[in-house]
This record gives structure tokens, sequence and C-alpha cells, in this order.
């Protein structure tokens, strides 16, 4: 029994693994093109872009885990069961608790994954994720041109550049600078460069001019051949990277800080995002006792079960919405939390009753049968 366990299992690992990773694929390339303008506006590099789009993976992992697993259990079942091997496994002793032991074992493993993902690994992901993009949008030395046109990357500086090449070399260069203390300067130059110099950005001006209006009005004129134009005293902002609820911690959500206005107000909001992180685990179980309970809830059929398996789906995804308003709703509502775990744990008892409950129906004479007429007639 062991052995044909152990059997049943991998032919559900690996379709369940070959499914997340599709799905999660897909996801990944919708995110590419959320997180495009990052390349083309920000102007950061292909490392930072992967960066970005990788911090989103384990959130996207927890949301597709409980799908992956439903579809690639429908398919296997599916198949093993028009093909006969449910029917031997009958008929060699096995009873329909063991036969779809493996099948849960493996959707408690996946339960357990995504309640990891979802206490630890994506707070601390999208945290990441919060920062490295709060980095990118104060990258003033990175933003600071736009081809063509002039931009106001900050309040008093106005920059252009004719064009950029392949190496970030900037052409016919224009920046207009107006100081609080009523000081303006205007600076042309054939060439630019945007780098850092002791940590800290410049713009190095060559072959140009400074033109330079003091608070007095007097103009001063300077030609020079090469400028460093320091760009760090624009890079000081007081905006501060603000966490979401997605990014909070499962303790954060649960006891959240009263001595802030924003988690004060939106405490309802908090609870109900943890209560969420804790059950929403719980689908991939259901998802999987519908699965099953769509192959083997009814009579053997050898042209397959499309129509049994049509209703699950569609059981399964009303749960799911269900559960999503259900958290809406427990936003507002904090009685209703408990409802956001007795809604995917219903149909789990309403499958093991009619899967356990009630007897099996006798495959193993039907399939048999012609396979003993048929030896009995060789000579």
């Amino acid at each position: 029994m062991r052995l044909i366990d152990r059997y049943l299992f991998r032919q559900l690992l690996g379709p369940s693994m070959a499914a997340t990773g599709a799905l999660v694929a897909v996801l990944t390339l919708s995110q590419t093109l959320v997180f495009l303008d990052i390349l083309v506006g920000q102007k950061q590099g292909l490392l930072v872009f992967a960066k970005v789009v990788a911090l989103t993976l384990p959130q996207m992992l927890a949301m597709v885990l409980p799908v992956a697993v439903f579809v690639a259990t429908l398919i296997t079942l599916n198949r093993l069961h028009t093909e006969q091997e449910i029917v031997v496994c009958y008929a060699g002793g096995m009873s329909r608790w063991q036969v779809t032991a493996p099948a849960f074992r493996l959707a408690v493993m996946a339960a357990l994954l995504t309640l990891v993902v979802n206490l630890w690994i994506q707070p601390l992901a999208m945290r990441g994720l919060r920062d490295e993009l709060f980095r990118v949008k104060t990258d003033l030395a990175a933003s600071l041109i736009r081809e063509g046109e002039f931009n106001s990357p900050a309040a008093g500086l106005t920059v252009y550049a004719q064009s950029v090449d392949s190496e970030g070399l900037l052409k016919n260069v224009f920046i207009h600078e107006d100081k609080p203390n009523g000081e303006s300067s205007t600076f042309t130059a054939d060439r630019g460069l945007v780098t850092s110099r002791n940590d800290q950005p410049v713009m190095i001006l060559r072959n140009g001019s400074n033109q330079q209006f003091n608070s007095k009005g007097v103009l001063n004129f300077v030609l020079f051949e090469e400028y460093v134009f320091d760009l760090s005293t624009y890079l000081q902002t007081d905006e501060k990277v603000v966490y979401k609820t997605s990014d909070r911690f499962l303790h954060e959500l649960i006891y959240p800080d009263t001595s802030n206005i924003w988690d004060r107000r939106g405490r309802k909001s908090l609870l109900a995002e943890g209560h969420y992180r804790i059950s929403s685990p719980i689908y991939t179980i259901t998802f999987m006792a519908l699965a099953l309970y769509g192959v083997l809830g009814g009579s053997f059929s050898r042209v397959g079960y499309t129509r049994r398996i049509v209703l699950v789906a569609a059981t399964a995804g009303v749960v799911r919405i269900l559960g999503f308003a259900m958290q809406s709703a427990s936003a507002h509502v904090p009685a209703l939390n408990i409802l956001q775990y007795a809604l995917p744990i219903a149909p789990i008892v309403f499958v093991c009753i009619r899967l356990y409950g009630t007897p099996r129906r006798a495959y193993a004479p039907i399939a048999l049968t012609p396979l003993t007429a048929s030896a009995g007639a060789r000579p």
C-alpha cells in the first residue's frame, strides 16, 4: 500500500508544481508590464527591474497555489479514474480514504507553505519592494533627464538635454536653477554626464557657460571647460516609506500601533487582513476537497466527468469570491471575521461527509469481469 500511496502522491505532485509554475509565470509577465516604467521612465537598470519583479513573487505564489492544486488534481484524478487506475486501487482493498489521503497530504503541505509565505515571506518581500520603489521614486539622478524635454525633477530646477546616447552622455545641456535667496543661475554646455563623486550625485558639464544673477540683480557671466554641478541638495526630501496593509507582519495587523493615527483609524481593516492571512491557506485544502469530489463523488464513467468538474469548478470560484467579499465586509464589521474561517471549512466538511460517510460503489467487479471471462476463454 505504501508503494501505491507514493505513486499517487507523485502523480499529483508533478502536475501541481507545473501548474503553479505556469500560473506564476503568467502573473510575472503581467507584473513586468506594470513595472515597465522603471526601465523606461525612471531609467533604472535591468537588475533593479528584475529585483522589483522578483519581490512580487511570494504574494503571487500565495495567490496561485490553491488554484494550481485544484487544476492539477482535477486533471490527474480524471486521468487516473478514466484509465481505471483508481478502480484497481479499490480492487486491491484500498479504502476511499487511502486513495484520497495522498491528495489531502499534498493539500496540507501546500497550505502550510502558503501560511509561511503569508506570515513571514510576503511581508519581508513587500517591504523590500516598497523600499526599492521609494528609492527609485526619489532617485533624482536617474530621472533627471528626459531626452528632448524640459524637465523639473525638483523645485527650482529645470533641466533640458537635446539627446542622450547609449552611454548616458548628454548633448546640448541646459540647466536653470532658482535659489531660495533670490539668486538664479543658468548653465549651458555642449556635453554633460550624470555621475557620482564621494557618493553624491553630480552632473559634469563640459565646454559651457554660466549666467548668474545675484540678489542685487548683478549679472555674472563665466565660461568654463568643466563644471561640476551638485545635485545632492535636490535629493533632500521629507517623504518617508509608508508600509501598506500587505506589508505588515501578523503582530502589526492584530495589535496595531495605537500611537499612529492611521493605524487607529484603520484598525478594523488591519484586523481583517490579519485573519485573512491565517484563513486563506485553508482554501488550498478546500479546493483539493472539491476536486476530489468532482472526480470521486459519483459513479464511474469511462467518458469522463465533465459535468461534475464544471460544477465543482464553479463552486470553487463562488467560494473564493465570497471569501474576498467576506474579507471586505470584515473590515467594517469585525464580528464577521469568524466567517473568513467558516466559509472555506464548510465545503471540506460537506465533501468529507459525502465521500467517507457513504459506502463507495463496487467498481471492481464491473471492471474485472470481462477480463476474467476473456482469460477463461483461452484454449
